[in-house]
Formats: structure tokens, sequence, C-alpha cells
């Protein structure tokens, strides 16, 4: 995530009816001795910066002040958080509230950690970010022409308390300053008007701050994501962004010119690329828009994310507007985390889009594996969730359900990982491998069950026979299959002998694959008689394999007897290792026979 974000409540100050939870009235008692604004303009969005020193005036202990939104920015409001100056790390509490007599205010209350007592004094940084809280004017450009943008807003903090001494900074885009407000006392230093200091200012002060400035900064606003994520158990899950993005700057007036854009190199306020970071895990990323793959994209992979250079398939100006798809993988162990049946899935609400970036509206839709139940979402700030939806995808029966949540007017601090907890019984997982195999072993039965179907009127001798043989050759190969594996079986054996010579379990286990290998020998001896009766040239091949089965046993009786003097003595540990090598290679030369005899059965 790019930028600085610390805080800990970030607060939809759409939603109204949250504001009308407490009521609070504003205390007299509580003196705001020193405000420090700074107000960055220098991008599409608003960003201030305020640190207020309170002194608590009164007897009583205060356990929360009152922070008001500038009126000029009323309904802008996209972030707010707040601090401590003492311990930045102290996330403290933000909150809509009302104010009796004041209810026509955007007003928050900020819990203070721990209250503030008679005469003594703190001060606490509160941080907003406000979207399309600049004007372009002129409001329609040239191709040619430079943007420029208006800010206005409040020259003193629109506090409900009264002030003392207060300083304000404004930080435009450029050194090129069309007009400003000129209350005195102020200063340009570059791109950085201050005001201030400034005395004694009574509660809800208003007097107007107006910045006309050169403003070329991309103002590239979403005006719809639609984010999917769709989980999968079988260690993935899939992620794809529908974007229409829009350029809200000055619109452009007149032609658009590509070949001047491609000589001169004209239009500075237009868009031709911008960033975007993925997790470092994501994968098999593609970029596309409704006519297909958009190749002007550049992808680097870093330590901590994947930035991806995103150029779209035309520059965008003033009211042009675009729509491009953006898919990745990433494996779910990072994100899904289960005990037992339990499943947590801990992923980003949005992600880094471009750098600076306002989403004017995001809708979210988590796809959880079919047999989800038990669902509950658990977001770092208020969202809205909508009924639940169904996705059918291959091989589903009853469908997966889809988690649909929206959220308007967000930014870079709204990057923050939201949590869907559910119940999955593993066994679910098996379900749509059964339903492969399931339908595979219908088709398989009823091509068994077609191909021996006899519709002639009269009987074929031949093909009877013929089809009774395949059967006696399907047999003999299962047979030799389970008697090779025996072989192993006496290495199994000769090994753990050899580790510990144990005589009396050598023997036991030996006894057991011996008459094992025996009743599979006598099948097959038995499946060769039928062959003959048959009359089947097979026959003659099914000895063959006889035979070289025969050879084969030999070397391993022989292998066990070379373990059995080595395990006595009689032979030391070289002799032994020369006689092995010489017995594996004659039953590696053997083997190969075999299985050369058995591909022509």
């Amino acid at each position: 995530m790019r930028g600085k974000v610390f805080y800990l409540f970030l607060v939809p100050f759409f939603v109204s009816v949250l504001c009308k939870v407490n009521q609070d009235t504003v205390d007299n008692n509580i003196v705001v001795t020193q405000v420090e604004r700074k107000i960055d303009i220098a991008s599409h969005l608003v960003k201030t910066y305020t640190s207020i020193t309170i002194e608590n005036k009164g007897s009583s202990t205060v356990r929360s002040v009152l922070f008001v939104v500038d009126p000029a920015l009323k309904g802008k409001l996209s972030f707010i958080g707040a601090v401590t100056k003492d311990n930045k790390d102290d996330k403290l509490t933000v909150v809509p509230t009302t104010v009796k007599d004041h209810s026509d205010k955007e007003i928050y209350r900020v819990q203070l950690r721990s209250g503030l007592d008679a005469g003594k004094t703190v001060t606490v940084e509160v941080d907003a970010v406000y979207a399309h809280a600049l004007t372009p004017y002129p409001a329609q450009i040239t191709q040619a022409e430079k943007q420029y943008v208006v800010y206005e807003g409040n020259l003193y903090l629109y506090s409900p308390y009264k002030t003392l001494s207060q300083k304000t900074t404004v930080t435009a885009a450029s050194t090129s300053l069309e007009s400003y407000t000129k209350t005195k006392p102020v200063s340009v230093s570059e791109n950085i008007i201050t005001y201030g200091p400034f005395d004694e200012k009574a509660p809800f002060t208003e007097a107007p701050l107006r910045v006309h400035e050169e403003n070329n900064s991309p103002f590239l606003t979403v005006s719809y994501l639609e984010r999917l994520l769709e989980v999968s158990h079988w260690g993935n899950v899939a992620i794809e962004e529908h974007v229409d993005v829009t350029h809200t700057g000055a619109t452009l007036k007149g032609p658009f010119s590509r070949f001047d854009y491609q000589r001169s190199q004209d239009g500075v306020s237009s868009i031709k690329s911008f960033k975007t970071s993925l997790p470092a895990a994501a994968r098999d990323v593609y970029y596309r828009d409704e006519i297909g793959n958009i190749s002007t994209s550049h992808m680097r992979e870093l330590d901590d994310a994947v930035d991806i250079e995103l150029r779209p398939r035309f520059p965008l100006f003033g009211g042009w507007k675009t729509r491009y798809f953006l898919g990745y993988n990433v494996p779910s162990y990072e994100y899904l985390f289960n005990k037992g049946d339990n499943y947590a899935l801990k992923i980003r609400f949005v992600d880094h889009v471009y750098d600076d970036m306002v989403i004017d509206e995001a809708v979210v839709r988590v796809i959880l594996p079919e047999g989800a139940k038990n669902i509950e979402v658990r977001t770092p700030y208020a969202v809205k969730r909508e009924e639940d939806e169904l996705h059918y995808t291959y091989l589903d029966t009853t469908g997966r359900p889809v988690i649909v949540l929206r959220k308007e007017n967000l930014v870079e601090s709204h990057i923050q990982e939201f949590e869907v907890h559910y119940t999955f019984q593993r066994l679910m997982l098996f379900q749509e491998p059964f339903l492969v195999v399931g339908a595979f072993y219908l088709l398989f039965v009823a091509v068994i069950i077609y191909v021996r179907l006899d519709f002639s009127i009269t009987k074929d001798e031949a093909k009877e026979s013929r089809m009774r043989v395949a059967s006696l050759v399907e047999e003999v190969q299962s047979t030799q299959d389970r008697r090779s594996a025996l072989y192993q079986s006496y290495d199994d054996a000769i090994n753990r002998f050899k580790t510990s010579k144990d005589v009396n379990a050598f023997v036991a286990s030996r006894k057991k694959v011996d008459a094992d290998y025996r009743s599979l020998t006598s099948q097959i001896q038995s499946l060769q008689q039928q062959m003959k009766a048959e009359g089947s040239d097979i026959a003659e091949k099914v000895s063959e394999l006889q035979r070289l089965d025969s050879q084969y046993k030999d070397q391993i009786t022989l292998a066990i007897t070379m373990a059995e003097k080595l395990v006595s003595g009689k032979v030391n540990r070289q002799q032994y290792l020369d006689s092995e090598t010489s017995i594996n290679s004659k039953r590696e030369d053997i083997y190969q026979k075999m299985e050369a005899l058995r591909a022509t059965l």
C-alpha cells in the first residue's frame, strides 16, 4: 500500500444514520491554545493535517474532543483519523456525532485514550482526505493548454472551541499560482503559502480561503470498481477487478490531434499511464478490455509487491473514460486460515489501483466454495452488505455462495484487510472429483455393456474364444502386477533383516511373502492351462513369462543367501556389495525381458 497510513478507524460519513447514534454538546471549558494546519492540494485529493493543542480549563476530566469538517468541504470527506502527538502509534477512535444546535454541521468525536484532567493539555493530530474538493477553472481546456484548479475552504480552523493561536500552510502543485487569498500575515515560498499566525478566534469563525493554481497531476477517478475474489480450497485465490476510470479534471475543448500529441508531447494534464501495485505473490497476471488483451503494459516483480504500469489504448483527457479488467492468482495459504472446519479469509477490501487513488464506488464479491455455511463478515470500517448471491461454475450442484459488499468514496487509507469467516466440511472437497469419477465410471460401464452385447442371430465360436482369451490375458496381467509387487516385499524384508539382524522376524516375513508368491504363480499356471485349452498361441508367451519369473526368483533367493551370510559374518561387507551389484544387474536384465514380453500379450 502506497502512502502513509497510520490510522485505526475509517469513518464512512455518507451513512447518515450513524451520525445520530450519540449527541454531544460543546464543552466551553476546552480551549485550543495552538493549531498548526497543513493543506496539501498538490494532487487531485485534498489532504489536511491538523495539529491541535487542547487545554482543559474546567474542573472535570475531558474524555473526548470534537472535530468539525470545514463547511466548504462538507460531504467530500473520504477518510479521517487521529493520533496523539506523544504516541503516534496510539490510534484514537473517531466516530461521527451530532451536536445540539449544530445539526447542520459534519462533526466527529475524537475519543481520548486517557482522560484530560483539569489544567492539563494534549496535542491531537487529525488527518483527513477529501475527494473531488478541487474545481477545474477553467472547466474546459484545449489539448495544448495547462490545467488550473481552484481550492476553496476556510482560512481558519473551523473549531467549536475558542482558538488562541493558529497557523495554516497550503502546499500547491506548482509554483504557478494564478491567485490566492492575501489575508495578512501571508507569505509565499515557491509552492508553499503560509498564513498566520492568527490570534484569538471565536468558535466557528469563518473566512474565505481561495487558491487558484496550476495542477497537472492526473485527475484519475475510479468511478466504479468491481472486485471478484474466488476462493478455492485447492490452494488458490483468483482475483479479478473490473475498473471504470474517468479523467475528472478540466474537460477537453475542441478536437484531439494524435499527430500533435506525438510530435509536441502536449496534453500535460492527460493520463498516458499509471502504476498499479499487486501482492508480491501475484502470478498469471492479465490486463485486457472488451476488445481483448492490452499489450502496452510492463510488469516488474519486487520483494514486497508486483508493480504493473498500465497504459490504456488511448490517453485520457478531461471527461474521457475507459474500462479495463485486471486479474491474477495468489496462493490461498497466505490469505486463508482454518482450524478444523472453521475457515477465515483475510484479504484486502480494495488494493492499490494508483497513487492518490479515489474510488467513487466499490463492489466486492467474495465467491466461497460450494457448501460454505455460517458466513460472517468483519470489516475494519463500515460497509454495506447486500443480499447474498449464488455463483455456478463447472461441476457445481447447489451453487457457490457469493458475499456482496459495497462502499463509496474510498482512498488509499481504505486499503485494509477484512475477514470472512465460515464453516466448510472437508469431505466437500472431494465432491467434484467424485462427480468426475462417477461420470467416467458410468460412461465406461455403458461402453462395456454396449461392447459386450451380442446382437447376432448365430453364435460366433471364434469371436467368443478370442474374448475368453482376452479376459484370461487381463487376469494374467493383473496377477503378474501383484506378483511383481512381491519382489519389493522381498527387498524390504532383506533390508530390515540387515538392519535389525532379527532372524526370527526375517523368517516369519519371508514365509508370508513366499506363500503369496506361490499362490500367484499357481494362479498364472492355471490361466496358462486355460489358454492352452482355447488353442491360443499366447499360452507359449505366458510359459516363457513363468520361466523368466523363475529366474528372477532365483536371483532373489541368492540375495537372501548373501544377506544371511553377511549377518552371520561369513562374508565381509565388500564381498557382499560386489555380490549385490552382480545380482541387481541380472535382476534388472531379467525384469526388462519380462516387461517386454508382457507388452506383447
